[in-house]
């Protein structure tokens, strides 16, 4: 596969990534592969069709139950980086991002479910993909926002998470909620300026088209390294939300800043590699399919465990990838998924088979955008490789299957790449 440079500033938008053809053969842009869910070639897109006139309404969409022993909480905070001058908004402002920290919780039943995006931000975020007709069927997640902080006997191992290009804190709803259920407290982060969220003040942010904007693999990796400052001011008894927002009961000193990782997904998995060379808190990273080009190239030796997980960008066809490889002295495993596509790793094989319905996709036309993984192991596979890798390096637990040290026969289609 061929792909244009990519330095995470010059990434193509939705609306082009849907209007830009797909031949067979024919060099795919590495912006079209790096863009969020839904958010694939139009020539693998069949045309958005509304369901006929007397087909019963839709339900709303829904995302796999996590598999942990604890229900889920969750709770938004707006957060502003003093340190970093934002240049786009003007001056006397300063990085401004939303970010989401999830939980183990208790006596979740009288609190509601958070949605996976607020419903302003899923509006911009499906008519920019061209799916306005899919506008009221966002999905709702295992989440109980504001329910208190499960007692789980020990403070929680942290986890941050970063998504990819013009893409949304919740598009990998499916591991964050997984590895809260098993006793991490997991803090998503919304890129500003590269991102569709809301703020508190009702202002609803979509990704900008601006080569000024602060939307680098590298300023991932700074939001990264400031949301771990504020886990660590939530670990002190702190609350770092700006409007001093009244948080679940239990979170305030409830996290471990001595085990802290992170994950990211395509441009996101390049910030963690970004904010892991420059912090040693990150004690364990880890990379979805990212594909590592950056200008300047990483550099420097990392020697904390890293796992790479690959599908379009692998080792044999992103040097950069290769070269980042080759900066790992610590542990360090490179897995490959048979049948994954660049959106095969994350909620899109739960919420693409849906859409797939509603819309009157043939089979082979959602094969064509989530590739012949199939779906219910593309989850399994998300739901059982991160845990294992966070429990090991965080926690030193060697989780049950020794998913880790080889191939498992309870997922075939994952491969080890030496």
């Amino acid at each position: 596969m061929t792909t244009t440079p990519f330095d995470g500033q010059t990434a193509m938008t939705r609306r082009r990534a849907l209007g830009a053809g797909l031949a067979v053969g024919a060099a795919v842009p590495l912006a079209a592969l790096a863009a969020p869910a839904w958010a694939v070639p139009a020539g693998n897109v069949p045309a958005a069709k509304a369901p006929a006139a007397n087909a019963p309404a839709a339900a709303r969409f829904t995302l796999p139950a996590p598999t942990g022993p604890y229900p889920v909480g969750t709770v938004r905070l707006h957060l502003v980086d003093r340190s970093r001058p934002d240049g786009i908004a003007g001056p006397g402002h300063f990085r401004e991002l939303m970010a989401t920290v999830w939980y183990p919780a208790r006596g979740v039943r009288r609190f509601p479910v958070a949605p996976w995006m607020p419903d302003g931000a899923f509006r911009a975020f499906v008519a920019d993909v061209g799916f306005s007709e899919l506008a009221d069927l966002g999905p709702l997640t295992a989440g109980h926002l504001g329910a208190p902080v499960a007692r789980t006997g020990r403070r929680l191992p942290v986890v941050v998470f970063s998504h990819g290009a013009h893409s949304h804190e919740g598009d990998h709803t499916v591991v964050v909620q997984e590895l809260a259920s098993h006793g991490y407290a997991v803090v998503t982060v919304a890129h500003q300026y590269d991102t569709f969220t809301e703020f508190p003040d009702g202002r609803i942010t979509t990704p900008l088209r601006d080569t000024q904007a602060p939307t680098r693999p590298g300023d991932f990796g700074a939001d990264l390294r400031f949301v771990l400052d504020c886990a660590e001011q939530l670990a002190a008894g702190r609350n770092p939300d700006v409007d001093r927002k009244e948080l679940p009961a239990g979170l305030l000193g409830s996290l471990d800043p001595g085990r802290m990782g992170a994950f990211g997904w395509s441009k996101g998995g390049t910030a963690t590699a970004c904010a892991m060379l420059a912090d040693r808190r990150i004690r364990a990273g880890l990379s979805l399919d990212a594909p590592m080009q950056m200008n300047p190239p990483l550099a420097g030796d990392l020697d904390r465990p890293f796992l790479m997980m690959s599908a379009e960008f692998t080792r044999a066809t992103d040097p950069e990838a290769a070269a980042f490889w080759s900066l790992l002295r610590g542990w360090r495993r490179n897995i490959h998924v048979d049948g994954a596509v660049h959106i095969s790793y994350g909620d899109n094989e739960a919420l693409f088979p849906q859409v797939a319905k509603v819309l009157g996709w043939s089979g082979q036309q959602l094969r064509d955008v989530i590739g012949t993984l199939d779906p219910d192991q593309a989850v399994r596979i998300q739901q059982a490789y991160p845990l294992a890798f966070f429990d090991e390096h965080l926690r030193h637990r060697h989780r049950p299957g020794h998913l880790l040290d080889g191939p498992s026969r309870a997922f075939p289609a994952v491969t080890f790449l030496p």
